[in-house]
């Protein structure tokens, strides 16, 4: 008999601005080992000598995110010796992959308790990695096997005719979600504050203590907005700007995902179950549109509709193809990233998926839901969603 796997622990550090915000001199594998010893303390009751596995997304694992990042972070943060780790890369749903996967080690018998999230520091491992070299076979078949994150965000919206007011308009409505969500406290049961420091312009080292996701502007006006320049093109039909787009960004999640007998052992209250996932390839050049495809897949998987549905987070890696996402699955806008998205809040790459999640979970436990769903564009051409039931 299968075993039934619930995720009982979900938590994420703040989002912080990458190459300027205040993780950008924090190591991904010591933000790694940090939100790993954070989700074991928000645990009570697991002895971490009971961990199996511990499984960490990461869009670019190179550098300082190399060498297996899960492992060298599990050791960070003094997991013991027995505890294995795995680093995954499913670029932008790296972090959601890492959770299914999870899910399915406990349900198959292969481990009892498994740690699964994501840490990434763009300020550290840049977009694209240090070193990255295309394959020119490929290339000659498929120019657009590695088209740019932002390219694909202007065909999107030159395909399905996402205008640039469409984009500011929702752009704006993700900053005034994501203020009006810190204002009223609705991270602070999941956001974890992070002591660090940063380096200042002349070398020096100071402390900071950071509590809050940084990306989030009180400020922003569709004025604004509609006054800053087209970024990945310059002709008259160019309409993505940073503002409409999602940030460059550092931070981690982690989830404690594990067997319900053991969790209930424990005298430990499920925040959610997986119920079903999917994965889908799109064209690269319009990898935008991929959680149109992953969603309905996932759907029809589980004989549900979008209407059975009680909350969607599909991560705003543009507003363009978000907004395409919405329009095409027929999804309400009090259903959809309630809390603001990555365009206010931030995408750091593979902890995005566990980020997401961890709000999720959060809001389905607010409001008494019993279904959300997460999904995502990915790098390449792909798209992921996942399905989850509260409890």
């Amino acid at each position: 008999m299968a075993t039934t796997a619930a995720f009982v622990t979900a938590v994420r550090t703040p989002v912080a601005r990458a190459h300027k915000g205040a993780f950008k001199d924090t190591r991904p594998d010591d933000l790694g080992g940090f939100i790993l010893r954070e989700a074991l303390a928000r645990t009570p009751g697991l002895d971490a000598a009971h961990i199996d596995d511990v499984i960490v997304g990461n869009a670019h694992p190179e550098g300082e995110a190399g060498y297996n990042l899960a492992r060298i972070a599990l050791q960070i943060a003094g997991f013991p010796e027995s505890v294995a780790g795995v680093t995954v890369n499913r670029f932008c749903a790296s972090g959601l992959q890492t959770m299914v996967s999870g899910a399915h080690a406990v349900t198959s018998g292969m481990s009892e308790v498994v740690f699964a999230g994501g840490s990434d520091c763009t300020s550290r491992v840049p977009m694209g990695g240090h070193t990255m070299s295309v394959n020119g076979a490929l290339c000659g078949k498929n120019p657009g096997a590695y088209s740019t994150m932002g390219g694909t965000a202007e065909a999107v919206a030159r395909k399905f005719g996402v205008t640039r007011e469409q984009q500011d308009a929702f752009a704006l409505r993700s900053h005034q979600k994501a203020v009006a969500a810190q204002q009223a406290g609705r991270f602070e049961a999941q956001v974890v504050p992070v002591p660090t420091r940063v380096r200042d312009e002349v070398g020096a080292w100071r402390g900071v203590s950071v509590s809050r996701d940084e990306g989030p502007r009180a400020d922003t006006t569709l004025e604004r907005l509609a006054g800053l320049k087209t970024v990945f093109a310059d002709d008259d039909e160019a309409t993505v700007t940073a503002g409409n787009s999602s940030p460059l960004n550092d931070g981690a999640a982690m989830t404690v995902v594990m067997a319900a007998d053991a969790a209930q052992a424990l005298g430990l209250k499920p925040l959610a179950t997986l119920v079903q996932a999917a994965v889908v390839g799109v064209d690269p050049e319009l990898m935008g549109v991929g959680p149109v495809p992953a969603i309905r897949k996932l759907l029809a998987k589980v004989g549900m509709a979008v209407s059975d549905i009680n909350l969607f987070e599909i991560n705003e890696a543009f507003a363009s193809q978000c907004l395409y996402s919405q329009h095409e699955l027929g999804i309400p806008d009090q259903k959809l990233n309630v809390n603001g998205g990555a365009i206010a809040l931030g995408h750091p790459l593979g902890a995005t998926g566990a980020c997401i999640a961890a709000d999720l979970f959060a809001e389905m436990a607010r409001r008494d839901a019993e279904y959300g769903v997460v999904s995502m564009c990915v790098g390449g051409g792909q798209g992921m969603a996942a399905l989850f039931r509260r409890g």
